[in-house]
Order: structure tokens, then sequence, then C-alpha cells
């Protein structure tokens, strides 16, 4: 073999050997690539399955529609229970201010709301899902002929009023401020479901409540609306709490109550868009 043939022998051999190297690593990086894509697609893994109670805190008003967005979300996550506690929305804040054990807050208004998040047991900001309006529950065929806030002004008409802590109580006062009328109740009640239960059982002929708990009612009282009522409309925000003990489940609940889905209950419920 001449010494041109050696030399050419051994180019080949030197280019061969390099191709074969840049095929290896081309193959090698391209099951890398593969390897980092998958791991950054989101739908290469499945979302962990929710389980365990979710436990909210939840104003009065939310009772129905609450209880039956629970439902829904039962029935969406096997494994999942969601437990309510409704009440006036200043004493649900004092109890988590207190340290009961809780999932997600929803108040009837900000001012209540801010009592959890001045204390720092929220886990971000509330967000408002709904707002709700005020109007007047009267006996079922209104016959005391109740037409506006100030007929209820008239002596010896009995009306209950929220207690002015709880958001239908200082809806109310509101209202009452703008019209510039002074109301005596026979009583203050501690949410707005007591209030318009006293009408419900007769024992007052009116009461200042929510349009979503007239509407909830539906003939054990009768509804007039006042226009006053435009100058005090609640907003409701709702977060997740700090050291909610199902953090991961209370956010899809959360996410239900302002989903589309959510919020066609709550508007069918009476309630206002946001």
């Amino acid at each position: 073999m001449t010494r041109s043939a050696r030399r050419t022998r051994r180019t080949l051999q030197v280019a061969g050997a390099g191709a074969a190297a840049l095929l290896a690593l081309s193959a090698c990086s391209s099951s890398d690539s593969d390897s980092d894509a998958a791991g950054s697609d989101p739908s290469a893994s499945a979302s962990p399955k929710l389980s365990g109670t979710v436990t909210v805190f939840a104003a009065a008003s939310l009772q129905g529609s609450f209880e039956t967005l629970g439902k829904q979300f039962e029935k969406e996550h096997p494994g999942t229970k969601v437990t309510f506690s409704f009440g006036g929305s200043d004493t649900l804040a004092a109890n988590i201010t207190g340290g009961a054990p809780a999932d997600v807050f929803a108040a009837a208004s900000p001012k209540t709301m801010a009592i959890v998040t001045d204390k720092g047991d929220a886990a971000g900001a509330p967000a408002t899902f709904v707002r709700n309006q005020l109007e007047i529950a009267t006996l079922p065929g209104n016959p005391d002929k109740v037409t506006s806030l100030k007929d209820l002004t008239a002596p010896g008409l009995k009306v209950v009023l929220c207690d002015k802590t709880v958001p239908c109580g200082a809806a109310a006062q509101k209202a009452l401020d703008a019209s510039k009328l002074k109301l005596t109740p026979v009583s203050y009640e501690q949410d707005v479901k007591a209030a318009l239960n006293k009408v419900v059982l007769k024992e007052a002929d009116a009461a200042v409540v929510y349009k979503t708990d007239v509407q909830a009612a539906g003939d054990k009282v009768e509804g007039v609306e006042f226009p006053e009522s435009a100058t005090a409309i609640n907003d409701y925000p709702i977060t997740l709490l700090k050291n909610a003990p199902n953090a991961a489940a209370a956010k899809a609940f959360i996410a239900l109550v302002q989903s589309a889905d959510g919020q066609k209950v709550l508007t069918s419920a009476g309630f206002l868009k946001p």
C-alpha cells in the first residue's frame, strides 16, 4: 500500500469516528430534550386527586347556594366532603381569628373580611365573588301595606333588623341614614336568617334583609323593594385561610364558586354579579 493510500485510509477512519460521535451526541441531546419537554408539560402528569374534608365558614345568606355548590363539588371530586358553618360574618371572623380550624371564609362584607385579613389569617387577597341588595320582608300578603322604608317607622309596627355589627344590619343602617330615617326595631338579630325567621314565625311584621333571603323564603314572606337599598349594596369576598387544613381542596372549592357554574347557582338565588 502506498503512503498516499495509507493517508487516505486514515482520513476516512477519523471522519467515520467523528460522524459516529456526532450521531451519538445528537441522539443523547434528543433524548434529554424529550425528557425535559415531558417534565415541563402539565398534561404529562395527572393532577393530584382531591380528598378529605373542606371546612367553609360562610355568611348566613349564602347557605342555600353554598349547600348546592358543596354537593356539586363532592360529586365532581369523589372522596371529598364539604362542611359548612353559617352565621353572622362578624362572629365567624372572630372564630377564625380565635383559632377555629377552617379552610375557606366567605363574608358578607369587606369590613368583616378585614377582621381576618388584618390578623394575617388569610392566605392571600380576598376576591369579591357576588354582591347582595336589601329588601323588606313582610308577612304574606303584606297586611300592613308596607311600600317604603319610611313605612317601617309607623307606630305599632313590629320591625326586626340585623345587629349593626352584622353586614345586613350595617347596610340597613346605611340605607336609613341615607333616607334620614330613625327606626327603633323590636329586636336586633345576629344574622340575616334569624331576622327573617322572626317574620316567618309571625313574631314581627317586617324585617330588613337581603333579596336572596326573601327569594329563598318563597311564599312564607312577601318582598318589598325600596330605592334606598341601592346605596347599601354589599360586596361578598372569599378567601383561602392561611392555616387551611386542606388547602388543595379549598382552592378547588373557591374556583368552583367563581366559575361560570358557580355564578349561575348564585345569581339564580338572587345574588348580583361582582
